[in-house]
């Protein structure tokens, strides 16, 4: 049976020998805009028979064209030109009338079309800027460079994209693509990409509490790399599937990561009026807010989501973070380690009914000075919900262990207490990275919804146990794994049999020693037979 799995290692294979010296973590760049246009495309194309305007295609005065186009872009919020459509695209390349600019013109043709529709154009505008087309990688002359992306345009026109029962499965080769390149980039690819059962975790706790009547959810990732993880949530949330049930918010700082998110959302068929994503410093300025009679009114959220760069150094000392609202009540997170700017950035912007869930190292659990207070203040309002370990080398770029620390609105907290979760050693071991099964996982979220003590695994803390550790979050203050060692009885018996068979032939070795020694004097010949009398 043919699954996105298997399209994914075929495309996989063929990338690898087209990419030659390139590293996968810049070839992607390549691969995964070239699908997306494809993506695109045919997306236009069912747009058009399914509004019966098939005709633009054959349309050649170029005011009619217009008058397409901008009905085009009202529609899907882009608009691709006759001259441009993949099918177009790829015709030109097998009878061989490609010109070197044609993908230029191209590129330059969607960004011009994108601002037909100002209001949506930061969905579309410039998702095509990490396409190098100069780079002289992919050939050292312009026809060689051209030939390669002829190549790259071919291999992926050669696979159908759906699956035996005729699904289409684009959206998820993409996904699967976006880790390949991920788990081959090394440490860059922990920039841009969540493992998948981490995201599982992390999308089941925030949408645990949620109900398929609910009429739309709204959910938000900080620190969004590739917004693997946003979609993610959709997949766990009761009644995801439904066209619109999902919003979608989203910050990026990084250009080429931002644009994999913009990519990965709308080729998972995420209707670009229900996703905001935005290219930003997350703790630079605050963001997302609507404007009431010229105040910003915070956004929130029923979900939020993150898995940001662990310990970034952030700017403190020309901004007076003191006055952002963000932080006020709480403290401001030392320049050398952002970790707890981002909770409270996210924590600001959760609702009160919300759940929100936040991939960190485990320093946050235990550093004093000024994130010891934020993290007291914290639990002090009773926000914080869950601390749960995870193995260490999950993620691409680092092998530190990490932990998962779950916070709820204040509606939403019915005790005063935190589940501790001990899930460090439970993981099976990979070649390079480790992995949570689905047993580890399932694991997890069981013992995260019963809420009970498991022994050695899990722990019910109250507020007050602690205050009494300090507000000290480490684990194994909480959750004791300790295993002692039990001998079996023969085993034991055979031991003090030959450790007394040790002694007596020491003991020995001993009295033959003293036996050898003599005296320079009558008296000390005297002493030394009197000494050796005692240890008979």
């Amino acid at each position: 049976m043919t699954t996105a799995n298997e399209i994914t290692n075929k495309l996989w294979a063929m990338a690898n020998k087209l990419r030659g010296t390139m590293d996968a973590s810049e070839y992607k760049n390549y691969i995964l805009p070239f699908l997306f246009y494809r993506y695109l495309s045919e997306n236009q194309d069912h747009y058009l028979e399914a509004n019966h305007l098939e005709d633009f295609y054959e349309v050649t005065d170029r005011e009619e064209q217009e008058e397409y186009l901008e009905e085009i872009s009202k529609g899907l919020g882009y608009a691709i030109a006759p001259d441009y459509t993949w099918e177009k695209l790829v015709k030109k390349i097998e009878t061989h009338k490609i010109k070197a600019s044609d993908f230029q013109d191209m590129f330059d043709a969607f960004n011009t079309n994108a601002k037909r529709n100002p209001t949506e154009e930061d969905d579309f505008a410039n998702v095509f800027s990490d396409v190098n087309l100069g780079d002289t990688r992919l050939g050292t002359s312009t026809n060689e460079r051209a030939k390669a992306l002829n190549d790259i345009v071919l291999m992926i026109n050669d696979f159908a994209f759906k699956d035996d029962n005729g699904h289409d499965v684009l959206g998820d080769v993409y996904e699967y693509l976006i880790g390949q390149f991920a788990a081959n980039a090394g440490k860059k690819g922990g920039e841009f990409y969540t493992p998948h059962e981490v995201s599982q975790i992390l999308a089941k706790i925030v949408t645990a509490d949620a109900h398929r009547s609910q009429e739309q959810f709204r959910v938000y990732d900080p620190a969004m790399g590739s917004g693997s993880l946003l979609l993610t949530v959709q997949k766990e949330l009761p009644g995801g599937e439904r066209e619109g049930s999902v919003e979608f918010f989203g910050q990026e700082l990084n250009t080429t990561t931002y644009n994999l998110a913009r990519m990965n959302l709308m080729m998972h068929d995420v209707n670009y009026r229900n996703m905001n994503l935005r290219r930003a410093d997350t703790l630079d300025a605050d963001w997302p807010y609507d404007e009431k009679e010229g105040t910003q009114i915070p956004r929130k959220f029923d979900a939020v989501v993150a898995n940001p760069p662990y310990s970034q150094k952030w700017e403190t000392k020309t901004i007076d973070r003191e006055k952002d609202v963000r932080f006020k009540g709480y403290g401001v997170a030392p320049a050398s380690k952002a970790d707890y700017a981002f909770v409270l950035h996210g924590l600001y912007h959760l609702d009160n009914k919300g759940t929100m869930a936040i991939v960190l190292p485990h320093g946050v659990l235990f550093r004093g000075a000024s994130e010891g207070k934020i993290c007291k203040n914290i639990i002090d309002n009773n926000l914080l919900d869950a601390v749960i370990g995870l193995p260490a080398n999950l993620f691409y770029g680092t092998s530190i262990p990490t932990c998962i620390l779950v916070f709820k609105g204040i509606e939403a907290r019915q005790k005063r207490d935190v589940l501790f979760i001990d899930a460090s050693n439970d993981f099976v071991k990979g070649k390079n990275q480790n992995k949570l099964s689905e047993d580890n996982l399932r694991t997890i979220i069981e013992t995260y919804t019963s809420r009970k003590d498991v022994e050695k695994y899990a722990h019910v803390a109250s507020l007050d146990e602690i205050k009494e550790n300090d507000y000290n979050l480490n684990i194994p203050r909480y959750v004791d794994t300790f295993e002692e060692e039990v001998t079996p009885l023969p085993v034991l018996a055979k031991e003090l049999k030959e450790t007394r068979a040790e002694i007596e032939k020491s003991t020995a070795a001993l009295f033959e020693m003293f036996g050898e020694l003599r005296g320079n004097s009558p008296e000390i010949n005297e002493e030394l037979a009197q000494f050796r009398d005692l240890l008979k």
